[in-house]
């Protein structure tokens, strides 16, 4: 089996409604990059398991992955990035919001050479007030705090290379903090104006409570992973002559 250029990693909970049209949408997007697609769902109880189940069946690229008990998003992204194959990860939400048309903006830019991680940015909301007001006021904290030069951290479309990911301090909610993460890692991010849409069916599971006050903790330790990191350190290895032993041997009488 070759090995795909790009890993697309979903984390699902109850979103059967959602995730068909999604896949549709990320294979036509992607028909030009070689893919494969990891769906973790999260303990869902609305049948997405059958249904993955069954596409998977049809489909070699979709690889889908299941919690027996909720595990949380963190979670999920972290244990699918250990199970892709991809030089590149590559998130975004099962809900529909996060649109599958900006993949390949978003991979051509990360494919340059010069960044770590490169992260959706959207410019334009389609959430209601409540969530819109939680996400900025998230948003503002973290990047007063964290310093990470990244306008929306909450924002679920990343494309980030694996090597990196892998090398990253696991806790849960790290998928919020991805930019400053990196960065203490001695990686680059960039962010890119991305479409937002409106979700299509199910509810969210997110508010004010754990998008800012549950995540004070969580951004006080990545502020003392930051402050503690002493990387990028150049490191010299030592070079060694070598002789090439043929010339050298005497010829036999």
């Amino acid at each position: 089996m070759s090995v795909p250029l790009v890993s697309v990693i979903i984390p699902a909970r109850d979103e059967s409604g959602n995730l068909p049209g999604l896949l549709d949408e990320i294979a036509a997007a992607l028909a030009a990059i070689d893919h494969e697609v990891l769906v973790v769902d999260d303990a869902s109880r609305d049948g997405s398991w059958a249904m993955l189940e069954a596409r998977a069946a049809a489909d070699d690229r979709l690889r889908p992955l299941r919690h027996a008990e909720s595990a949380g998003q963190s979670t999920s992204v972290w244990q699918a990035a250990h199970q892709a194959r991809g030089e590149w990860l590559a998130t975004l939400d099962g809900d529909g919001q996060n649109d599958p048309a900006d993949l390949p903006r978003l991979i051509e830019r990360a494919r340059q050479g010069d960044v770590t991680l490169v992260a959706g940015h959207r410019t334009t909301r389609r959430d209601d007030w409540l969530k819109r007001l939680s996400s900025k006021v998230a948003n503002r904290v973290r990047s007063a705090l964290l310093k990470d030069d990244t306008p929306d951290t909450g924002c679920g479309l990343k494309v980030i290379h694996r090597r990196a990911f892998l090398r990253l301090p696991y806790f849960n909610h790290m998928h919020r903090f991805l930019p400053a993460l990196i960065l203490s890692q001695g990686g680059r991010c960039v962010s890119l104006p991305v479409n937002h849409r409106p979700r299509g069916a199910g509810r969210s599971h997110y508010g004010l409570n754990n998008r800012l006050w549950a995540g004070l903790l969580d951004i006080l330790g990545v502020m003392w992973l930051s402050h503690r990191s002493r990387l990028p350190a150049e490191l010299t290895p030592l070079e060694r002559e070598h002789h090439d032993t043929s010339s050298t041997q005497r010829d036999t009488p």
